[in-house]
């Protein structure tokens, strides 16, 4: 199918641009960054495409659905979302250097979708329970919530990279990384958009589960990790508002963070429960 094809495509412009954001920032060019720019603007146009084609195709196919119903289409949404939640940034910063730090992860995404022999690209009928109008809605939600917080990630690591800054040993790489204090109030801005959208990912998700299933929550595997996902960024923000926690701490957090926001995405596939096929 074309959208399949524009979709693989679209895997190696975001490692291009991956590669212009780095080569900008190790040789201090800023004519590589603004090169990165342009290959993820016409990377995530190319794959708003494929998007758009494929859920037309579903429709031609007779399966007729939203594609965000598999882990190939989940995984290419959320390198979308990721994509237009960066892009947004560097708009507003006007700095590149996230770049190197945030098409990787995109491009892992997408790589994973495309290239995955375990992973079929073949659009599929829904199965009931995933036939309701909170699809669209549930799904938008959790994975604007995931990209958030993927770019809290990055930034939490260029914090902690700037941390190395000093006079004595500063080199072009650590230069051009913003100063801690934009690096911070940026990684917290990220977290609190990515926990309103978890949030209300989670109460969607009750609604239709109520629906589908006749319970708002069953302990399912998959609703477990996301409510300790939910407790971490939590207990981040409350650390920020009540204790004043900022940098290196918020850093951490985040990562951690993040790595249960991995596992309810992947680990909780090949644990039985009521999320199974997402697989």
């Amino acid at each position: 199918m074309i959208n399949s094809v524009i979709l693989s495509y679209t895997t190696f412009v975001y490692f291009i641009a991956f590669m212009f954001y780095l080569l900008s920032m190790v040789m201090g060019r800023e004519v590589l960054g603004r090169l990165g720019t342009v290959a993820s603007l016409l990377g995530f146009a190319a794959q708003t495409a494929g998007i758009i084609l494929r859920w037309v195709e579903s429709y031609q196919v007779g399966a007729g659905h939203a594609p965000f119903s598999n882990l190939y289409e989940s995984l290419i949404f959320f390198a979308w979302t990721l994509m237009l939640l960066y892009l947004i940034v560097e708009w507003r910063t006007r700095n590149r250097t996230f770049g190197t730090f945030v098409t990787p992860l995109a491009f892992l995404a997408m790589a994973y979708a495309s290239f995955s022999p375990d992973i079929s690209s073949k659009i599929q009928p829904l199965i009931p329970a995933l036939k309701s109008n909170w699809l669209i809605t549930h799904v938008i939600t959790c994975f604007f919530g995931y990209a958030s917080f993927a770019l809290s990630f990055g930034l939490s690591l260029m914090y902690l990279l700037k941390r190395l800054d000093r006079e004595e040993r500063r080199g072009i790489f650590l230069k051009l990384i913003p100063g801690k204090g934009i690096l911070d109030e940026l990684n917290y801005q990220m977290i609190v958009v990515g926990f309103l959208m978890l949030t209300l990912g989670i109460i969607t998700g009750a609604v239709w589960a109520h629906s589908a299933w006749g319970t708002y929550w069953s302990w399912d595997p998959k609703e477990t990790w996301s409510l300790i996902t939910w407790l971490i960024y939590a207990s981040v923000i409350h650390s920020r508002l009540v204790r004043g926690w900022r940098g290196k701490r918020i850093a951490i957090l985040s990562i951690i963070g993040f790595a249960c926001v991995l596992f309810t995405y992947f680990g909780v596939n090949y644990l039985a429960g009521l999320h199974s096929y997402a697989k």
